[in-house]
């Protein structure tokens, strides 16, 4: 059993308690003090799994962050990349042409 549900059966005891519970009774005290201790100790790690959970909002923020990061460079990259592969090509033609035009002079 994942702990998420064994909290929340937990907590769905512990409610469950306290609906059935009669404080006209005085012998119902030891069981109040149970149940303090058990609300106390659920919220305890109710602020413990908040804590976690904004921690990891944080991380999981920054991630993407740097993620988008990352892919935007490596867009760039690709741009210039591209760019290149164009002048390369640019450059292809023009030699081309100057070596037909170094043929037609040479005949």
């Amino acid at each position: 059993m994942n702990p998420i549900s064994e909290k929340e059966k937990k907590l769905s005891q512990t409610l469950e308690k306290l609906k059935n519970f009669d404080l006209a009774k005085k012998d119902n005290s030891s069981k109040l003090e149970g149940l303090k201790e058990q609300k106390n100790q659920l919220e305890i790690e109710y602020k413990k799994l908040l804590e976690n959970y904004n921690f990891l909002e944080k991380e999981n923020l920054k991630l993407m962050k740097e993620f988008e990061e990352f892919k935007s460079k490596d867009e760039d990259e690709k741009r210039r990349e591209q760019n290149f592969s164009e002048k390369i090509d640019e450059l292809n033609q023009e030699t081309d042409s100057l070596l037909d035009e170094i043929e037609k002079w040479q005949m």
